[in-house]
């Protein structure tokens, strides 16, 4: 059984695409929601320093925080008002997902059609709220504590780091809602899959810089090359393998006539998760860095002499001993 992308391949007509007002339309609407995603990933968040934390950035890009601004589309990296991205979303799917097999009034709005999906949409939204808004709060703390990042570092800075994090990751679900309604559909996994391939070209450019300048010698460029393409022949091959049951229908007679019996065969996908894991393990991961960068003590900033930083729910001032904040 053809999958719907072989049969669009099949079925392409340029000149009859041409004629599609409608279709035109609908990509037309999905390029603009991009480009409003891709700018948004530009406009760093209120009171942080762009160059102090493109510095602390590249001392730890090479961790697990380099994987989350993979998924971000360069968000992190730039500290914008995507940040978060569409990530709380997801995990917030998930964890609905997961609670309709033990809920069982979960399980019940399951069985009610269009009116229960509604209903638990709609918690998958207060869940992302709720999401967002603690790992908006663990970034505006982990920022704080990353020297001079933050100008003005305090309560205030807090509460608008959170309230625009949130806002970014909420606009992004509504985004993606209008791109699945008014657009050509998917819209949560464009925005996913654009905020991936838009690091793909910087990062082809720098490989071949690096083979330009010596420091990536020609056959281990290859070797990448090939290593890579390699990779994604197996992904491909693995998403489109099917496991085929054998369905044996037998003989039958209708009046006087006598139909022999035919097989046919159930196409089921062998990776019938998809990207799921992957990215719900990504959520998970998230999770313990931002209790991590949660700070209840002091911040380690300052000096001999000083009482250390306030509790966090205090206002940030600076110390009269060594100008540093606390």
């Amino acid at each position: 059984m053809a999958s719907a992308a072989e049969q669009l391949a099949a079925n392409l007509n340029f000149s009859a695409l041409a004629k599609a007002e409608e279709l035109k339309k609908r990509i037309w609407f999905t390029l603009g929601a991009l480009l409003v995603y891709r700018l948004g990933t530009y406009i760093p968040l209120p009171g942080i320093d762009p160059a102090a934390w493109e510095a602390v950035f590249n001392r730890q890009a090479g961790g697990v925080l380099g994987m989350f601004n993979m998924f971000a589309g360069g968000g992190i990296h730039r500290m914008a008002i995507f940040a978060l991205n569409i990530m709380p979303y997801i995990s917030a799917s998930i964890i609905v997902q997961l609670m309709t097999t033990v809920s069982p009034t979960l399980e019940q709005l399951k069985k009610e059609g269009e009116q229960g999906r509604k209903v638990i949409n709609q918690y998958t939204r207060y869940g992302t709220v709720f999401l967002a808004a603690i790992q908006a709060y663990g970034i505006a703390i982990g920022l704080e504590g990353a020297g001079s990042v933050v100008s003005e570092p305090g309560l205030a800075f807090r509460i608008s780091t959170m309230i625009t994090l949130t806002g970014g990751t909420m606009f992004l679900m509504w985004l993606g809602e209008q791109v699945t309604s008014r657009g050509i559909g998917n819209g949560i996994s464009l925005i996913i899959l654009a905020g991936i391939v838009a690091e793909l070209p910087t990062a082809i450019v720098s490989t071949f810089e690096l083979a330009r300048n010596g420091a990536l010698s020609a056959p281990v460029l290859l070797l990448v090359l090939a290593v890579a393409g390699g990779v994604i022949g197996c992904i491909v091959f693995m998403e489109r393998a099917q496991r085929r049951l054998l369905i044996q229908y037998p003989k039958r007679q209708v009046g006087n006539r006598m139909f022999e019996g035919q097989s046919s065969h159930l196409p089921l996908k062998l990776n019938t998760s998809g990207v799921i894991p992957p990215i719900f393990a990504s959520s998970l991961l998230l999770l313990p860095t931002t209790l991590a960068n949660f700070n209840f003590g002091g911040n380690g900033r300052a000096r001999s002499g000083c009482r250390g930083s306030p509790p966090i729910w205090r206002t940030a001032s600076r110390c009269s001993c060594c100008s540093t904040w606390r």
